[in-house]
């Protein structure tokens, strides 16, 4: 199921890592951070680590995390790896799958939070090819798309321009991703009731009820 996450960023926010993010120099070749399969199909830059790519980290996960789709969708327990990619004309990163295991914690869901508005760039879509088919991801910069890390997913190729974001990987405290979707469920009920009627009875039952599946589903 993919989530789409309006207003990650701030415009604020999104200026300071626009300017964090602008000088090509601070990229290096995206292989370096590629497995065995994804080095034959990964052509991409990705920032150098540093006080500049800590800064980029900080200010987008701290977006992520106060951001209320982003914890109904993901239930995170941690952010495992945040990194800034960047894509010029004639890069792409071909069909993929994501790590299972990142620093020894397994990867649910994968995030692309866009820097560079779609005007900017032609092609560099996000692909994915999941349950429901094939989709096309190209959002507005400050936006965000929420993604299960195994589904089988690509950068198309850049025709001009360059595309620049944010992208990491987050382990959920649910495993399951029917038992996710569920609970995402019950957060937007939980929110409609509570928006017509306060905190009435039927809120009650409900945010009773998703709370104790949260109990009985989530990993310490």
């Amino acid at each position: 199921m993919l989530h789409h996450l309006s207003q990650v960023l701030t415009p604020e926010e999104l200026s300071q890592i626009r300017e964090l993010t602008g000088a090509r120099e601070d990229f290096v070749d995206g292989q370096e951070t590629a497995g065995w399969a994804a080095k034959q199909v990964k052509n991409n830059l990705q920032m150098a680590r540093g006080p500049k790519a800590d800064l980029v980290k900080r200010i987008a996960e701290t977006a992520l995390q106060r951001h209320s789709v982003f914890h109904a969708a993901a239930q995170p327990k941690r952010i495992l790896r945040t990194l800034v990619s960047r894509y010029e004309a004639g890069m792409t990163y071909g069909w993929h799958v994501d790590d299972p295991l990142m620093g020894g914690h397994r990867s649910d869901l994968s995030f692309t939070l866009f820097l560079s508005d779609p005007d900017d760039y032609e092609g560099g879509a996000l692909i994915l090819d999941g349950t429901d088919g094939i989709s096309e991801v190209k959002l507005k910069a400050g936006e965000a798309v929420l993604y299960p890390t195994g589904a089988l997913h690509q950068v198309a190729p850049l025709s001009s321009g360059a595309r620049v974001a944010v992208v990491g990987w987050v382990r959920s405290l649910i495993r399951r991703a029917d038992q996710r979707e569920m609970l995402f469920d019950l957060d937007i009920s939980c929110r409609g009731v509570f928006e017509k009627e306060g905190k009435s009875a039927l809120f009650d039952r409900l945010h009773k009820t998703k709370s104790n599946l949260m109990r009985m589903w989530a990993e310490d």
